[in-house]
């Protein structure tokens, strides 16, 4: 991808810093820096005399941009850089989809920079490399667009001044932006203030650029005429060993006509060449929206198969309808003269004056033959003679009087010959009517809302009517896109302007059951909405996605609205995540409990006697070990502590019945006796009746207690 930058190598470039002991170019250094805590700079994309481009990542916005570096050196002028301010500003307002668009600009330490749209695609100087020369009608095809976005500029008073082939960038689907509008005028303002450095691509500089007289709108003509000229022939238009020298041809010399190059272009081509590269810029078409008018008529030419179009070659020749010396005895009449069911539009047909007669016109003293006078009035007299100016050089001042008074034949020739004269320029004038002078040109509407595009062109007497609604990214919702007629065409009065309305930026969402599908589902969901699959996906735990299913994406939402191409960062579910199951036993109820759920588990629990726990304490707890899943049971039993019994009542049995009693109840016995044997139990602690826990010991005893 190429971003408005020519691939030659300025030394303001190769500035050089040292990281980690190494040394790096400066543009090297750039790469992963963030500027203005903003600005992620990616891969460097082009470079140029000027400056760098680098692909970068809008952090803020999450968008992908282009952000332009000055070379070292340009950043560090204070009036550069107030400069390249204003412009950037200037440009920022040009809001057209044929406009590459400016985001913002800024200082971070010593890089000054532009922040722009990110065109993917490649620029108009990689297409003339594969195709130059091209066919005219692809050529021309090129440069409408071209002429397109600069008609907006110069509608809107900016001129780019560095019309190149290498600010014209392409997108993939072959649509046509023009880049860098003002960034020469602001580094011209530095270069020249310090050394009188000539900025601007040299194949393309107007002859006014070079002599320093100024840039206007007709400068950005020359330098669509130089393109043209390349696209047709291959080659540039003036060539020379250095810079200085083909900026002295741009000066002293004129570019030739394609068709020298390469025979078989129309004259109409080459006329429209000429006129956008005449020397003089008087001569050039005013602007681009003038250029953009003259480029459809050749393309309709074209079209029609035209091998010649004299009166369209007349129209385009530097200065307008001038003759040259071969057209001097030929005067065009429109068909539409001579009857009122001819066509407003059609060609002119010419009739023919004796050359002497022609001549006998009057003509601007030392003018050359075929110049005919526009004042319209008498001929003048040479001063020292009797014989007017505009005389037939061949014809003496007695013939001049001799026929002034001649015989009524001679009279009535001249008076037929008047006649024709004034007819001719009558049917002329009638045919250019017609065909060319009772259209006006349709006004820029372009940028403006419906409601005022309508109100405007409804006061200049116009009607106007939606003919279409468009996405655009640049036009906001409800502006004008384009208008047909396009701004400048020539149009009827009262006919109507049909205009695109912008919808506003093509954008799609995430649909909402992406969730579950496959990989390859998902994927195909959202390719039929122009979005990319990133081809590394994210692996995550999902408790409710099953394994290998999609979750979502990680790097939007379904509420986001995405521009079509963007990329789309998928998870893919692991499945529900394992999780440790840790031993609670002997731990109290609380803690065992809140330990569990904390990590995702759901308890349940009972509770049993138990004369080992404590009571309160876990007795057991099941699964006790290894993993389980989210929201799965763990089922604890605490101990209610020793349960209570009734102490049977033994006095009076046997030692050994008395015994076997309280063992039987769950009691430890303790035996005390004088003599040993089996004695009669005369004394028991506790006593029959009383409640004690199992496993307690009760004594009985030979004699009672006291």
């Amino acid at each position: 991808m190429q971003q408005s930058l020519e691939s030659t190598h300025g030394s303001q470039g190769s500035a050089q810093v040292e990281e980690g002991g190494v040394a790096l170019t400066r543009d090297e250094a750039l790469v992963g820096r963030v500027l203005s805590d903003r600005y992620l700079i990616g891969e460097r994309i082009a470079r140029g005399g000027m400056a760098s481009v680098f692909r970068a990542t809008d952090r803020r916005l999450d968008r992908e941009v282009a952000v332009k570096v000055m070379h070292h050196g340009l950043g560090d002028d204070e009036q550069f850089t107030a400069r390249f301010v204003r412009e950037a500003k200037s440009a920022a307002k040009l809001n057209h989809r044929s406009v590459v668009s400016v985001f913002d600009q800024g200082k971070d330490g010593e890089v000054t920079y532009l922040v722009m749209e990110f065109v993917p695609g490649h620029t108009l100087r990689d297409v003339m490399r594969e195709e130059a020369p091209m066919p005219p009608h692809r050529a021309l095809e090129l440069l409408e667009q071209v002429l397109v976005a600069l008609s907006a500029a110069h509608a809107a008073n900016i001129i780019h001044r560095d019309v190149k082939p290498e600010n014209v960038l392409i997108t993939p689907d072959g649509e046509v932006k023009v880049a860098d509008f003002g960034l020469a005028r602001a580094v011209s303002a530095a270069t020249t203030a310090t050394g009188g450095t000539l900025i601007g691509t040299v194949s393309y500089l107007a002859p006014e650029i070079v002599t320093n007289d100024g840039a206007d709108a007709r400068s950005d003509v020359y330098a669509c005429g130089a393109m043209l000229y390349e696209m047709l022939t291959g080659l540039k238009p003036h060539s020379g060993e250095s810079p200085i020298q083909v900026a002295y041809k741009h000066v002293h010399e004129d570019i030739g006509a394609p068709s020298e190059v390469r025979p078989g272009i129309p004259p109409y081509v080459d006329a429209l060449v000429a006129r956008a590269t005449v020397r003089d810029r008087d001569q050039r078409s005013t602007d681009a929206r003038v250029m953009l008018q003259q480029v459809r008529s050749v393309r309709h030419a074209l079209d029609a198969g035209l091998v010649d179009d004299p009166d369209l070659v007349s129209d385009l020749r530097p200065g307008g309808r001038v003759a040259d010396d071969d057209d001097a005895p030929t005067v065009s009449v429109p068909r539409a003269a001579f009857g009122a069911s001819a066509s407003a539009s059609a060609r002119t047909e010419a009739v023919s004056i004796p050359e002497a007669t022609m001549q006998w016109s009057s003509r601007p003293d030392g003018a050359g033959p075929g110049t005919v006078s526009s004042d319209g009035g008498p001929p003048a007299l040479v001063e020292g003679s009797d014989r007017p100016s505009g005389l037939h050089p061949l014809m003496s001042p007695t013939d001049y009087k001799t026929a002034k008074g001649g015989s009524k034949t001679s009279r009535r020739g001249r008076n037929l010959l008047i006649m024709a004269i004034v007819m001719a320029l009558l049917a002329f004038g009638i045919g250019y009517y017609l065909s060319v002078g009772r259209y006006t040109d349709t006004p820029v509407l372009i940028g403006q809302s419906e409601t005022v595009a309508k109100d405007n062109a409804e006061k200049l007497g116009f009607g106007f009517k939606v003919q279409k609604r468009s996405f655009s990214e640049t036009a906001p919702l409800g502006a004008v896109i384009q208008t047909d007629p396009g701004p400048g065409d020539k149009i009827l009065p009262g006919a109507t302007i049909n205009a695109d309305i912008s919808k506003g930026p093509d954008r799609v969402q995430i649909p909402k059951d992406l969730k579950g599908m496959t990989l390859a589902a998902a994927t195909e969901a959202l390719a039929e909405i122009d979005l990319k699959v990133d081809p590394e996906q994210k692996s995550v735990f999902d408790e409710n996605v099953a394994k290998d299913r999609v979750v979502g994406a990680t790097n939007y939402t379904v509420k986001d609205q995405l521009k079509r191409g963007s990329t789309v960062v998928l998870a893919v579910s692991k499945g529900r995540k394992p999780i440790k199951v840790k031993d609670y036993r002997d731990t109290p109820l609380a803690e065992a409990k809140a330990g569990l759920e904390d990590v995702g588990f759901k308890v349940s629990s009972s509770e049993v006697f138990s004369v080992k726990i404590d009571e309160g304490n876990v007795v057991s707890q099941t699964p006790n070990d290894g993993t389980q899943f989210r929201g799965d049971t763990i089922t604890l039993t605490v101990s209610k502590g020793p349960e209570q019994v009734k102490v049977p009542d033994v006095v009076g049995e046997k030692r050994d019945d008395a015994e076997k009693i309280l063992e039987k109840a769950g009691f430890k016995v303790q035996a005390l006796s004088l003599g040993g044997g089996n004695f009669t139990v005369r004394g028991q602690n506790p006593g029959g009746g009383t409640k004690k826990s199992k496993g307690s010991t009760i004594t009985i005893s030979q004699v009672p207690f006291p």
